[in-house]
């Protein structure tokens, strides 16, 4: 793996700080209440910094959406010639999670995990920017594993595969946060999710 560089490290951790920063306001006020000028203030960076990072505040809320995406080129990369369609599609799962357990801003208490994922139920723009990055992760790894396995799937197939995971994992996911469960539990859910998708998928 690339050594990351020093701006690109200071990149990071200012992308990280900016999650961080906007995920405590929006606990303590309120995401409506709360303006990109009130997160960039208490980041202590500057408006045009944050648009660099994010284009509007409905896409702080889905940050880790970009782990997707550096996850699947770089598993579909470091692939096995013999390697499975569903052993892959795990690890690409594995390599994100573990990444979020290392790097991740977000809260650990299930009580403010339960605050923030209300957002996603409840909030008309942050709904509408959920189902968008959905939409995209699924299309974007579909069309990756598409041209990593060209042999073995078609298009529909491929689709069909992605969507069975990543929608096995949203549905576990949703249902563990309605339980209260801490986010220990909440991870090892929506891991048992994906074993089970995982398993209809051998055939592939």
């Amino acid at each position: 793996m690339v050594e990351e560089t020093r701006r690109e490290r200071k990149k990071r951790q200012t992308r990280q700080l900016l999650v961080a920063t906007a995920f405590r306001l929006f606990l303590e006020q309120g995401y409506e209440q709360t303006t990109i000028a009130q997160i960039t203030a208490a980041a202590d960076v500057a408006k045009k910094t944050f648009f660099n990072h994010f284009p509007t505040k409905e896409d702080v809320l889905f940050a880790d959406a970009e782990q997707y995406y550096q996850a699947t080129n770089e598993v579909i990369a470091e692939r096995a010639p013999d390697e499975r369609i569903p052993d892959l599609l795990l690890r690409i799962y594995d390599r994100v999670i573990t990444r979020r357990l290392a790097d991740s801003p977000l809260p650990e208490n299930a009580e403010a995990i339960n605050e923030l994922s209300k957002l996603v139920m409840t909030v008309p723009a942050v709904q509408a920017k959920a189902l968008h990055v959905m939409f995209d992760l699924q299309q974007t790894i579909a069309e990756a594993l598409l041209k990593a396995y060209p042999d073995l799937l078609d298009p529909t197939t491929a689709a069909a595969a992605v969507g069975s995971v990543m929608g096995a994992a949203q549905a576990a996911g949703i249902a563990s946060l309605r339980e209260g469960h801490s986010a220990e539990e909440y991870l090892a859910s929506t891991r048992r999710a994906i074993d089970i998708a995982i398993q209809g998928l051998r055939s592939l």
